[in-house]
């Protein structure tokens, strides 16, 4: 792995106290960062490099550093001085970093407001810092990527203009937790899944985000954003292409996004009239969660007192390809909830009854795989057995991997992505028309929905959301799968 120079704007915000610089220590706790990479921070306060490394430090301190790892992580720490909208510091900080001696290697990490990202990239470009004649640059940005397709494409060009798709990369939390990584393990590396794993024998597909918390001072972006735009059109859209791609060529970046990317251009349009059918909005109200109550999405700080924003969000989505034609795929995401909880469940058709009909077998049980991300990792498969007794009766056995409900260290998805920045993989991040093709999946729901002003459904918090979400389950033998621990049948 290559030394580099890794500058952060916005090195003073709560991105980079609460996620990046902690992980950036605790891979330098692993010895998995070049023994030249240096991190300098780049913000508007008078601090020297003294007074940035005594910030790091009490940022650091809840985290029960390494004295001696703590020590060198700091030692390569830099701070520069500067405004985000003074064209002057742009050059001031190519002279800074060429008369320091560090690595010509750039990494130039955005960790601040969506509407700067253009124009920090025109000044670094301006500067000739996204050149890389004397070594590479690299450009990390954080998502929303957009806020619609429009949005979208606008920031696309501004950012090409300076840094070429090869120099980008956006960086996508939840792709770098190990589980999800994990899915193409599970789907490529087993032959017995393969003949199995399409609309011949799977019945429905769900992949669910809930929260338990609220917005937690984020209204001011929340409130602006939404569950659709915050989660389904990123996150869980990336999900699906996990579960529902074909086979790549092999592991390298562009094999994984090409199939990736065949997914999102196959999902059926949803056109603005069917809207209603295929998606469903609501909004927590107060409740109780874990016991205390809790204040409804109107009450919190910040929160406009006649907000539509949806804090829940459910999708119905159909892949029309050989494998998937007519499998519905269910995404939903929500705060407030009664658990924190991330799961892939996908459930099989019903074998046929006519074998047992003739046993106190009342109905036989789909089989089920649950692919639980968080807040532990696990793979479990649900099927039917024979119970202990005389009658020839069903129930579900449960099979887990190995590590399922195992405490295990809980390393931050932030390190392995961070790392494949270092050493310039891009398989766990997003090509933009990945991007684009995911803004298309939603943008009929969203232009509907920015349209229905006067009226949003609510459920209490501390639930699993609103009743009428089932309207979007197909059949009456569906339901929502919730968690690992609730029984498989119907």
């Amino acid at each position: 792995m290559e030394d580099c120079t890794f500058v952060i704007f916005g090195a003073t915000g709560n991105l980079a106290k609460i996620k990046l610089l902690p992980a950036l220590y605790r891979l330098d706790a692993a010895d998995r960062l070049p023994a030249g990479l240096r991190v300098v921070g780049f913000g508007r306060r008078d601090w020297d490099d003294a007074r940035w490394r005594q910030q790091v430090h009490e940022w650091l301190a809840d985290k029960q550093p390494d004295a001696t790892v703590l020590a060198r992580f700091l030692e390569r720490l830099h701070f520069y001085q500067g405004d985000l909208g003074d064209e002057a510091a742009y050059g001031g900080l190519s002279t800074f970093l060429a008369e320091a001696h560090y690595s010509p290697n750039l990494i130039f990490y955005m960790a601040i407001s969506p509407a700067d990202f253009g124009r920090v990239s025109r000044q670094l470009g301006a500067v000739g810092l996204s050149d890389e004649d004397g070594g590479w640059s690299r450009l990390v940005i954080e998502k929303p990527f957009g806020y619609d397709l429009e949005s979208a494409e606008s920031l696309n060009a501004r950012l090409n203009r300076d840094f070429q798709e090869s120099q980008i990369f956006r960086i996508d939390h939840y792709l770098g937790k190990g589980t999800i990584q994990n899915v193409l393990v599970f789907r490529f590396a087993n032959l017995m899944l393969e003949p199995l794993w399409n609309r011949n024998y799977i019945d429905h597909v769900q992949i669910t985000h809930s929260e338990s918390l609220g917005t937690e001072g984020r209204a001011g972006y929340y409130d602006t954003s939404g569950a659709l735009r915050d989660m389904i059109q990123s996150h869980l859209l990336q999900l699906l292409t996990l579960v529902a791609m074909e086979p790549p060529a092999n592991l390298d970046a562009e094999s994984l996004r090409d199939e990736k990317v065949k997914v999102l251009r196959s999902i059926r349009p949803i056109h603005q009239s069917a809207v209603n059918a295929h998606a469903f909005r609501a909004q927590y109200v107060g409740g109780r969660v874990d016991g205390a109550k809790v204040p409804g999405y109107l009450e919190e700080p910040d929160v406009p007192p006649t907000s539509v924003t949806e804090t829940y969000a459910a999708f119905k989505l159909y892949i029309d390809n050989w494998r998937w034609r007519n499998v519905p795929f269910y995404l939903r995401t929500g705060k407030r909830m009664r658990k924190n909880n991330s799961m892939v469940s996908i459930r099989f058709k019903h074998p046929p009854q006519q074998l047992f009909r003739e046993t106190h077998i009342e109905r036989l049980k789909p089989n089920w795989i649950l692919m639980n991300l968080q807040p532990h990792d696990c793979i479990r498969l649900e099927m039917q057995v024979k119970q202990q007794g005389l009658e020839m009766r069903a129930e579900t056995t449960r099979l887990d991997a190995s590590y399922c409900g195992i405490a295990q260290a809980q390393l931050d998805a932030y390190e392995a992505l961070l790392l494949d920045v270092i050493d310039g993989d891009h398989s766990l991040f997003l090509r933009y028309d990945e991007v684009s093709w995911a803004w298309r999946v939603v943008d009929p729901v969203l232009k509907v929905w920015s349209t229905e002003r006067d009226f949003i459904h609510t459920y209490p918090s501390g639930t699993w959301g609103p009743k009428e979400a089932e309207r979007l389950l197909e059949r009456q033998d569906q339901r929502w799968r919730n968690t690992l621990e609730e029984e498989g049948g119907e």
